[in-house]
């Protein structure tokens, strides 16, 4: 392994950190808050520990498959570990698990919080809303650098990584496949990310339009493209009682929840990618189904078909599906049937390609086929039945890689539930927690619905929720191949 060029890297990541935190600091100084010695104090030690380990290590570039498994895995570790800083240092969290479970929450792009009504800052109110502005948007901030990758942004915009950039690449980018945009993985990052800064934009400004104040439309909008569901309110979107503010976030909730590539081809005229796509068919099928059987279940449980139960059911619907974790109502008083069809969703997620977390619905519709062509195979043994998802044969490359995926991602939920168990915690609230941390959604079910919060936590639980979160974010094989005893041979 090239351990100079890995560090390099590494240290280039912290320093950028690093320097994203004066956005925060001038926020902190301008609001006049007690957080601002917390920000400087960060962003002081990000620099100065990453920027002489750079130097040092600047000469070298080359990268092979091992070395992009090991920076992508250490990358989200070192960005998770800069991130907690803020909040540990300002004293918003003084206890290091909290604010370590906070950034890697939010990194990670899960929204699941240990804030809420809990005391903070000593002069401070309780609850989210009365927390420092500069805290605020770093909560956000860091959920929004995290949606779309910290290695494919960091490809985007510092060229000393353009060598090693395939191996970051292909080892970050969630789904069963990482598609290419273009030849040159630095063009397809930026494509990426400029389809991604300018939804966040357009939202923002929709957002203000409506209704929202300015300052929580821009962390909304931080929030809702990566699908993380961090909000600046105690009862998240709730707080807000224009159906206008929901119908928006819904609508940027579902493209989140979009391949990124679909989105790239219709800014260039290619509308028609989006219905000859079977997986973005199945996923505006799951939405509006689920919608409407939840709805359905809602009105004939309370005998009320008004417009406020559509609007909650199809808000929770895309909320947990693209696994942004908003809430605008508490849907543990919902009738069982709902609970179980969003406990469902959890598992499913967004679009493979999108930000948004859980197995993919292309893994999804690859199981399916699979386990159909089985079938038939029982019946016509010597007969060769090839999968094929639209137009597009899939290979047995990535059969098995789906069925491995598919093993590790249930057992990981199995072994997660039953550790969180041994912690004194109802089935139903350890179901909720692991199925909500290994899918990046943020809240589960029982003591952590969408009006808890993970605080009383026991700290083993808090760490291991933590570990599940990043296995969910980087797919867990790019982890895993890391204690696999042939990668150190």
């Amino acid at each position: 392994m090239n351990f100079k060029t890995i560090f390099n890297i590494l240290a280039a990541m912290l320093v950028l950190t690093g320097l994203f935190m004066i956005i925060p600091t001038l926020i902190a100084w301008g609001y006049g808050e007690p957080d601002l010695g917390g920000h400087l104090k960060s962003m002081a030690l990000c620099v100065l520990v990453g920027s002489p380990l750079w130097i040092f290590t600047r000469k070298s570039r080359s990268l092979n498959s091992k070395d992009g498994f090991a920076i992508v895995t250490l990358a989200w570790i070192l960005v998770a570990l800069a991130g907690s800083l803020p909040f540990y240092l300002s004293g918003v969290i003084p206890n290091f698990t909290d604010a370590w479970f906070e950034s890697m929450s939010g990194v990670t792009t899960t929204g699941a919080s240990i804030l809420g009504n809990v005391q903070t800052l000593p002069n401070l109110v309780n609850g989210i809303e009365s927390l420092p502005h500069g805290v605020l948007f770093w909560r956000s901030f860091i959920q929004w650098i995290g949606g779309m990758g910290i290695i494919v942004f960091t490809i985007a915009i510092l060229p000393l990584l353009g060598v090693g950039g395939v191996q970051l690449f292909k080892a970050e980018v969630p789904g069963p496949v990482a598609d290419k945009i273009r030849p040159r993985v630095k063009e397809t990052a930026k494509i990426l990310w400029m389809v991604y800064v300018g939804l966040t934009v357009v939202e923002t400004i929709l957002l203000g339009i409506s209704g929202m104040p300015w300052f929580d439309s821009i962390c909304h909008a931080l929030t809702t493209m990566p699908t993380g569901g961090f909000s600046t309110q105690n009862a998240s979107i709730a707080a807000y009682g224009n159906p206008l503010i929901h119908y928006i976030i819904i609508i940027f909730m579902f493209i989140a929840g979009v391949n990124f590539t679909l989105h790239f081809r219709a800014l260039s005229g290619n509308l028609k990618g989006y219905y000859k796509d079977p997986e973005f068919l199945t996923y505006l099928g799951i939405t509006f189904g689920v919608t409407f059987f939840i709805y359905l279940n809602l009105a004939s449980a309370s005998s009320n078909w008004s417009h406020d139960n559509f609007l909650a059911s199809m808000f929770q619907s895309v909320s947990i599906l693209t696994t942004t974790g908003y809430g605008t109502t508490d849907y543990e008083i919902w009738p069982y049937f709902s609970q179980y069809l969003l406990l469902i969703l959890m598992f499913i997620g967004g679009m493979g390609g999108s930000t948004g977390g859980g197995m993919k619905i292309a893994r999804i519709i690859l199981l399916l086929k699979y386990a159909a062509t089985e079938t038939r195979r029982m019946l016509h043994s010597r007969a060769i039945i090839p999968i094929r998802i639209g137009e597009r044969y899939i290979s047995e490359d990535v059969v098995r890689n789906t069925l491995g995926f598919f093993l590790f991602y249930m057992s990981i939920f199995m072994i997660t539930t039953l550790i969180l168990t041994t912690l004194n915690l109802d089935l139903s609230s350890s179901i909720g927690a692991a199925a909500s941390a290994i899918g990046n959604i943020g809240p589960g079910l029982g003591a952590f619905g969408p009006t808890d919060n993970y605080a009383l936590l026991h700290p083993i639980g808090k760490w291991m929720l933590t570990i599940c979160m990043l296995l969910g974010r980087l797919e867990i094989f790019t982890i895993m191949v890391l204690f696999s005893r042939t990668f150190w041979k």
